[in-house]
C-alpha cells in the first residue's frame, strides 16, 4: 500500500491495527514461534542463525534497512544481527533491541492442547515459546516502524537494531560486541521492548533493570552414598548441612542476613516513583504478604530492594530415592539486585559470610555465564518524558513509571558501553508463564502495544530538540 497522500499519526495507528485485526501480527508471530530457537540446547546453533537469515533480515531489507550478521565473539554464543536504517545522520538515532533465543522448551511439561514451538490460540490469549520473551516484543516494534514508512513514507528519524541469539544464556559475547562496534551502534536512545507490564490494561516505562548472579552452592563430603540403617547418625549428612547453611543467608521471611547484600539505594526519590504502583492482577499469582523485606512496600521489595533465591536443589537421586545417605549436595541460587550493590564484591561476601557461620566446606561455584549488572535511569529524564507523553497521547491514561525492571537484562551494555539513556516498553504481562511451559501473550496487550508504538515512532519526527 502507498503512503498516504496525507499522513497522520492515527493513520499510522490505524494501519498498524489492521496489521492486527487482518491476522497479520498473529500469522507472523506464528512464523517465527516455530524456530525452535533454544539457546540453552546444545547444538542449538543452526536454528540461532536460520532465525537471523530467514525471520529477520528479509523482513528489515524490506523496510529499507542493511543488515549484517555477526559471528558471537565470545565462542559458543549464538550470532548477533546489526541493521540501520539511517534517512539523514542529522536526525534523532534510535537504537532498538531484540533477542530471538528462547529458553528450552519443555516440551513433555505443557498443558494437553499445546506444543512450545506452535502458535495455539485460546481465546485471548496466544500460545507458545517466545510469543512474551522476546519474539512477540520486537515484531511489534518493526510492524510499528512498517506502520510509519507505509503511512508517511519516511521515518523522520534514523533507526538502528540489533537482534542478538544468546540473552536466555547470559547475553554471551554481547558486552565484547559492542565495545568492538561502539561507532557502529552509536545513537541518541536505546528504545526497546522486554519483560511485563505492571498491569496488562496499562502501559508501563522501565529504564533500567536489576542485576543478577546465578551460582551454585556444593557440598561434597564423601565418594557414593551409604545405607541409612548401617549408617545413619554416624555419617553427615550433606543435605542438611546445605539447608541450614541457606537458612543463614535469609531468615524465616525471606529477609537478606548478609549486611553486603542490602542495597543503600532505596531513596526517597525512588520510593516516590514506586508509591502507589500496582503488582499484584488477576492473571498472577497473590502476594505472600509475609514473605520479603518487612519495612517495605511489595513494589519497593520488587524494583527497589535485593531477593535471594533457591532455583533448585538436589540430594541424592530425587526421581528414584534410595534408603542411604548422600555424599553429595548442591543449590542452584540466585541474588537478584538493585544499584548500590557492588557486583565485585557480591561472591566474596557470601564466602566471608558462610566462612563465619562454619560452614567452610561450602564451595561457591559461579554460573559461568557471568552476572546481569544492575542499572537504573531517573524516571524524571528528558527521553522518559518524551516517551510517556507519546504514550499518554495515544493511552489516554499516563503509563506506569519504573526506575529499572525487578527482572535482569543486559541493559549494562547500552547504558555503561554505548552510554544511552535507556527506555524500555514492555508488551507483555506478569502472568505470561515466560519461562515456564504454556508461556503465552495477550491479544489485547499486543493489539495496544502496536498502537502504542506507532504512535510513539510517528512522534519522534517531531521530537523537540533537548
Amino acid at each position: 500500500m502507498p503512503p498516504s497522500s496525507s499522513p497522520t499519526r492515527t493513520g499510522a495507528i490505524s494501519r498498524v491495527d489492521g496489521y492486527f485485526s487482518d491476522g497479520g501480527f498473529q500469522k507472523d508471530l506464528s512464523d517465527w514461534v516455530a524456530y525452535p530457537t533454544e539457546s540453552q540446547k546444545p547444538g542449538s546453533g543452526p536454528e540461532l542463525m536460520r532465525y537471523l537469515e530467514e525471520a529477520i533480515r528479509p523482513r528489515l531489507q524490506t523496510a529499507g534497512f542493511t543488515c549484517e550478521i555477526f559471528e558471537n565473539p565470545v565462542q559458543g554464543g549464538g550470532p548477533l544481527l546489526v541493521g540501520e536504517r539511517i534517512e539523514d545522520p542529522a536526525l534523532t538515532t534510535i537504537l532498538t533491541y531484540g533477542h530471538g533465543d528462547v529458553v528450552r522448551g519443555q516440551v513433555d511439561q505443557w498443558r494437553a492442547g499445546l506444543a512450545p514451538f506452535e502458535l495455539t490460540e485460546e481465546g485471548d490469549r496466544l500460545y507458545g515459546r517466545g510469543s512474551a520473551d522476546n519474539k512477540g516484543q520486537h515484531l511489534i516494534n518493526i510492524a510499528a516502524l512498517e506502520a510509519v514508512l507505509a503511512e508517511r513514507g519516511h521515518l523522520g528519524f534514523n533507526v538502528r537494531i540489533v537482534i542478538e541469539m544468546s540473552e536466555e544464556t547470559g547475553s554471551a559475547g554481547l558486552a565484547e560486541f559492542f565495545r568492538a562496534q561502539k561507532d557502529r551502534l552509536a545513537a541518541d536512545v536505546l528504545i526497546a521492548s522486554d519483560g511485563p507490564r505492571l498491569q496488562p490494561d496499562t502501559p508501563t516505562l522501565f529504564m533500567g533493570s536489576r542485576g543478577g548472579v546465578n551460582f551454585d552452592l556444593v557440598l561434597n563430603l564423601r565418594d557414593g552414598a551409604h545405607h541409612s540403617g548401617n549408617w545413619g547418625g554416624l555419617l553427615a549428612d550433606p543435605a542438611m548441612i546445605l539447608a541450614h547453611a541457606l537458612a543463614t543467608i535469609c531468615d524465616r521471611r525471606g529477609q537478606i542476613q548478609i549486611p553486603e547484600w542490602r542495597p543503600d539505594s532505596l531513596t526517597d526519590t525512588v520510593r516516590a516513583a514506586l508509591d502507589g504502583l500496582p503488582i499484584e492482577s488477576e492473571n498472577g499469582p497473590q502476594v505472600d504478604v509475609n514473605w520479603g523485606e518487612e519495612s517495605l512496600t511489595p513494589a519497593e521489595r520488587a524494583f527497589g530492594w535485593n531477593s535471594f533465591a533457591v532455583l533448585a536443589m538436589q540430594s541424592g537421586v530425587p526421581e528414584a530415592p534410595v534408603n542411604a545417605i548422600s555424599g553429595h549436595a548442591k543449590a542452584t541460587c540466585q541474588l537478584r539486585y538493585v544499584v548500590g550493590t557492588d557486583p565485585e564484591d557480591i561472591i566474596p561476601a557470601l564466602r566471608r559470610h558462610l566462612d563465619r557461620h562454619r560452614f567452610q566446606e561450602i564451595e561457591i561455584v559461579p554460573d559461568p555465564g557471568g552476572p546481569f549488572k544492575a542499572t537504573r535511569l531517573d524516571p524524571n529524564h528528558p527521553w522518559v518524558k518524551f516517551v510517556a507523553g507519546s504514550l499518554t497521547r495515544t493511552a489516554g491514561k499516563a503509563p506506569h513509571i519504573l526506575p529499572n525492571l525487578a527482572g535482569s537484562l543486559p541493559n549494562d551494555c547500552f547504558a555503561d558501553i554505548l552510554g544511552l539513556p535507556t527506555v524500555w516498553i514492555p508488551h507483555s504481562y506478569r502472568g505470561c508463564s515466560q519461562h515456564a511451559p504454556n508461556e503465552h501473550v495477550l491479544k489485547p496487550v499486543c493489539r495496544d502495544a502496536l498502537g502504542l508504538m506507532a504512535g510513539l515512532f510517528w512522534d519522534l519526527a517531531d521530537k523537540p530538540e533537548t
